[in-house]
């Protein structure tokens, strides 16, 4: 048998916890919010470095505060507001620049992933005054720097609000449902490069550059809506789906006193992936990239003139990631992330987009920039150079030198820092360790002082049977690729146990992770306590923090190489003596979906059951950016959209099958899965099925998730657990 390389010389306890008698975790108790973590929620540093402000929601009675707390001390200075009497309760905020307004966000309703509608206040710090914006429900209301006005969307047009007169402005008018929207993403836009808002102001608020986008021949999809009325609804939207048109996009610029509106000519400019202002208010970046995304320019617009330089470009053999790490100096220039040389890392550059250095290098990946100090020359970033599985904060000279670790205890450490770069909150998880946080010096990484944990959440769990989760790597077609595995706790080398393997798979994703993973550890503990089930996670080739030939080898391919690895990991791991290689089954959600049906159907020598919720089953089906990122369209690549859609092949499936999917999800639409059921009908195959209605692509609310897990409970246990051995004959009893 081949020999398994452990990356870590120990075995990480998942909980390390005493053997004492302990009950086990129940669906109840997981849905129904025993096991709540607590966070630090809405943490912002305030302008002065000293202080910062954190959201807290109370339960007795039911509220909200927004409360100001004192780096140094830890202590809680003052309640800046909080809901009650004619102040709603609110669920965010957001300072103006000057920090002499806050905006509150109250009765707010989610459109899709990332966008909401809600209404919102204006709350002065010093008058205690509270204004509402509108008596509409309205999308990204914006303070300008100096807090005066502020900047909002309503039915695809954007509106100007004077805080002194209280009286609004309509900015734009073309905005119709379908055909225009002014300074909000489109759909697509917002699933697939992570914004909503599409304008911004300037530093001195005279101006307000926005994205418009005119999705008029863009395909409308439909879906049923069946609510409770006596017939069905339906909601339509604009989503492009890989190979049909997407929105036209184009930048434009509002003088705010004259309320003049003008066009910024970007050439080529396929798709506009960010805007931002530099420091300078006459002068705003703009990042464009082509169909392909593999050919990105950072744009310099001066809005003077709206004349157009070219700072610089990015290019690639396969695709160009957008981040959010450009950053402005004072002298604006600036600071930028590239994986160019095979690694994510970070890049200075002066205003003229010329390189003045590559600041951090190695065999390892920068997975966030936080920020630069530039009295005392510091940058401040989370890398995985203590091995990618975990992360770490560190810090470095723009020249490249004088690192040092700040907080790097194995697991996963993020950092919030003040705005003078004198401290930092660092928000630390593990396997073992539900978040903790601690008040550290930026200079030395020194703790200065806890903040919070889930001690509570700790000592509850410690009365619970929970097994280890043990991090190795398995060698798969000629690649380490990061694994863990849960044993049950009672676990017995002599004996056979069934494989539950989950995965994710997806293009930079990562499961195997050393950080606190909440419900779906949960459920698969629950699964190797009571069931004897073994839990396995391999992160295949095109997952992520391996550098870039890792994550970009599955270009134009998508699903066929992540396949190949989950059907050999498979058959690797069979080779265990305790593993019962007649009950090997697989998971996974969206696509992972896909990947758990895939390995089904084309590892059906390996996986005797497979799990897919809301999976994909064809890239034809998803959306533009998305599926051409990684596979172009389907016109220059028809097989690697048909290759691995696992209803061109149906006839493959011999295993036990369940297919989940919510009747309501905008993002993997259910034709997904009713092509899928279609395809396993016509060749007489058998399999299970449940459709959710009204469900959007997370599958929740009320008992949705609770029944969900339920019935893959049961699933697992009547298909994989109590599953016969194979060759093994039916005996039946003849009476005459």
């Amino acid at each position: 048998m081949k020999k398994f390389v452990f990356l870590l010389t120990f075995t990480i306890s998942l909980f390390n916890f005493s053997i004492a008698q302990q009950k086990q975790i129940s669906l109840d108790e997981i849905w129904g919010g025993e096991f709540r973590t607590e966070y630090m929620d809405a943490l912002r540093s305030m302008n002065n470095g000293t202080e910062y402000t954190v959201l807290n929601f109370n339960r007795n009675p039911r509220g909200t505060s927004l409360d100001k707390y004192d780096y140094k001390t830890q202590q809680k200075i003052e309640t800046i507001v909080a809901s009650g009497g004619i102040i709603p309760m609110f669920t965010s905020y957001e300072f103006s620049g000057d920090e002499s307004q806050i905006i509150l966000a109250t009765d707010v309703e989610s459109i899709y992933r990332r966008s909401r509608l809600g209404i919102y206040f204006v709350y002065n710090v010093a008058s205690k005054k509270i204004v509402q914006i509108s008596d509409k429900k309205i999308q990204e209301p914006t303070l300008s720097p100096d807090g005066s006005k502020v900047a909002f969307a309503y039915d695809n047009n954007l509106y100007l609000f004077d805080l002194a007169s209280e009286t609004t402005t309509q900015l734009t008018n073309d905005g119709e449902k379908g055909k225009i929207i002014n300074g909000i993403t489109d759909w697509v836009y917002e699933e697939e490069f992570s914004f909503v808002q599409a304008f911004e102001w300037n530093s001195n608020g005279s101006k307000i550059a926005f994205i418009r986008f005119d999705e008029t021949n863009v395909p409308q999809f439909s879906m049923d809506v069946y609510g409770q009325e006596l017939y069905p609804q339906q909601d339509k939207f604009k989503y492009p789906k890989a190979g049909e048109a997407n929105a036209v996009v184009s930048l434009h610029m509002i003088d705010v006193k004259s309320g003049d509106i003008s066009k910024v000519d970007l050439g080529e400019a396929y798709y506009i992936p960010r805007i931002k202002w530099m420091n300078n208010p006459n002068y705003l970046s703009v990042q464009t990239i082509n169909r392909h995304q593999n050919h990105l320019k950072l744009h310099e617009v001066n809005a003077k003139n709206n004349t157009v330089k070219v700072l610089l470009e990015e290019k690639d053999d396969a695709y160009v990631d957008i981040h959010d790490n450009l950053t402005f100096l004072a002298d604006d220039s600036f600071i930028w992330t590239s994986e160019k040389d095979g690694y994510n890392h970070i890049y200075l550059y002066d205003q003229d987009g010329n390189l003045m250095n590559q600041i951090t290098q190695g065999d390892w990946e920068v997975t966030d920039y936080y920020g630069y100090d530039q009295e005392n020359d510091r940058i401040y970033y989370q890398s995985v150079e203590n091995g990618s599985i975990n992360r770490g904060v560190y810090s470095i000279s723009s020249g490249g030198e004088d690192k040092k670790e700040l907080a790097v205890t194995a697991g996963t450490n993020s950092a919030s820092f003040s705005t003078d770069f004198t401290y930092f909150i660092n928000t630390y998880s593990s396997t073992t360790t539900p978040y903790q946080f601690t008040l550290h010096n930026a200079i030395d990484g020194k703790k200065v002082a806890d903040i919070k944990n889930n001690k509570e959440l700790e000592e509850k769990l410690s009365g619970y049977e929970l097994s280890n989760k043990e991090f190795s790597t398995i060698e798969i077609n000629g690649n380490e690729l990061n694994m863990y595995m849960i044993k049950p706790k009672n676990f017995d080398p002599s004996k056979k146990y069934p494989l539950f393997m989950f995965q994710y798979s997806g293009p930079g994703s990562q499961q195997v992770a050393n950080r606190w993973n909440g419900t779906n550890d949960y459920w698969h503990q629950m699964l190797a306590q009571q069931e004897d089930v073994i839990i396995a996670c391999v992160d295949g080739r095109g997952t992520g923090f391996k550098g870039r030939d890792f994550k970009k080898t599955t270009y134009l391919n998508l699903v066929k190489y992540e396949t190949e690895d989950q059907i050999a990991a498979a058959k690797k791991l069979s080779e265990l003596p305790y593993i019962d290689e007649a009950k090997t089954g697989i998971w996974g959600w969206s696509f992972g979906g896909h990947m758990s049906t895939n390995s089904l159907l084309k590892g059906s020598d390996v996986f005797e059951m497979a799990i897919a919720v809301a999976p994909v089953t064809s890239w034809r089906f998803y959306d533009t950016i998305y599926t051409e990122r990684f596979l172009r369209t389907p016109q220059e690549n028809p097989g690697g959209y048909d290759n691995e859609s696992p209803f061109n092949y149906p006839e493959l499936l011999k295993g036990d099958y369940l297919l989940v999917h919510g009747s309501g999800d905008d993002n993997v639409h259910l034709q997904n899965t009713m092509r899928m059921a279609e395809a396993l009908i016509q060749a007489d195959k058998q399999f299970d099925w449940a459709i959710y209605p009204d469900k959007n692509h997370g599958i929740y609310g009320g008992n949705t998730r609770k029944h969900l897990y339920q019935k893959m409970t049961s699933f697992v246990k009547e298909k994989l657990v109590e599953r016969p051995k194979k060759d093994t004959p039916v005996i039946e009893e003849i009476k005459g």
